[in-house]
Parts: C-alpha cells; structure tokens; sequence
C-alpha cells in the first residue's frame, strides 16, 4: 500500500498545534482530503516515590469542563529530547525531581487525525525540586496507590486516554 500526499494547505498555526489539510492519494488512485492536527508530540509520566505511590495531578480542562486526575504530562519543546522533557514536566507539575527516567513506550494520542506522539516515562527516586508551573497550569498533587489508581480506572473515574494507557504500561513493566 503506498499513499502520497499531493498537496497540503496550512489552516491554523496555534502555540500548541498546526492545522493543515492534505490531499492524499490512495492506492486505488483516488485523492482525499484529509484535516491533520500537527502535534509536536508530548510525553507523560509515572512518577513512583519511595513509598511506592505514584504522584498525579488534578487539573481544570476545558475542552472536557471537568477538573481531571492525570498523570503529569507536556508538550515538547522544539528539538527537545523526550526523556528531558519528562525531567522538566515531573519538576514543574510535581515539585519533584527524578534521579531516574525510564521509558515504558510511547503511542500515538489520536492517529485518526493527529500527529501527536506520547512517550511514556517512568520517573523515579524523586526529590522535592519545584519549577514554576507553566502559566495556564493551576495543579492540585495527589499520591495514589497502584491499586488506588487502578480502581479509578475501573470504576470510570479517570477520564484521560494518556494516564489510562500510561498505568497499563506501567503495570507492564512492574510486573503488578
């Protein structure tokens, strides 16, 4: 199967995302539009301290008007390495630093219509290191079980695709 993009029209450049529409050409020669969201990628994070909990956060998102629990989570900067990344999110959602990150996976956020790529990380051997929190953040810690968090899951009560999919990454790699 090799599909070409024929032409591509930029529609909107925002400071998170591009919209652009492609003319793609399928193998049967036919050419179809195609409205891409073009995402820098992000990563997101389980932070595990000491004690074995792992550090979420709550925060207002108002594309869902709910205050959701997440794990936390950002936007690449351009040119950045994922792990970095991950690195300055635990310190600036958290207030803590990991002494280790390890990749659990990554996958793409909504490959229907987007380009957004998450890498998955697992930040350990956290200390208290706080970084200004982004300015539209207003974030809320909250340390949970595995089993707590699991049981959020189960009941319907975590709503974000990246945390639901960053736990079953997690518990892949402890081997809970």
């Amino acid at each position: 199967m090799t599909y070409s993009v024929t032409a591509s029209e930029p529609i909107f450049n925002g400071r998170a995302f591009k919209v652009r529409i492609d003319s793609v050409r399928a193998p049967d020669g036919k050419v179809r539009k195609i409205e891409i969201v073009d995402h820098p990628g992000a990563v997101t994070l389980v932070p595990v301290d000491s004690d074995g909990r792992l550090h979420f956060v709550r925060q207002y998102r108002h594309s869902s008007l709910e205050v959701l629990l997440e794990l936390p989570a950002g936007t690449l900067d351009r040119d950045e390495d994922p792990a970095d990344c991950a690195r300055r999110e635990c310190r600036e959602e958290t207030g803590m630093a990991p002494a280790e990150i390890t990749r659990l996976g990554g996958f793409f956020l909504a490959p229907g219509y987007s380009t957004e790529y998450l890498h998955v990380y697992l930040a350990t051997g956290l200390t208290e290191s706080p970084l200004p929190a982004d300015e539209d953040e207003d974030l809320r810690v909250e340390r949970l079980t595995l089993v707590q968090a699991e049981e959020l899951a189960r009941t319907g009560e975590l709503h974000d695709a990246k945390t639901l999919a960053a736990l079953y990454l997690y518990r892949l790699h402890s081997g809970r």
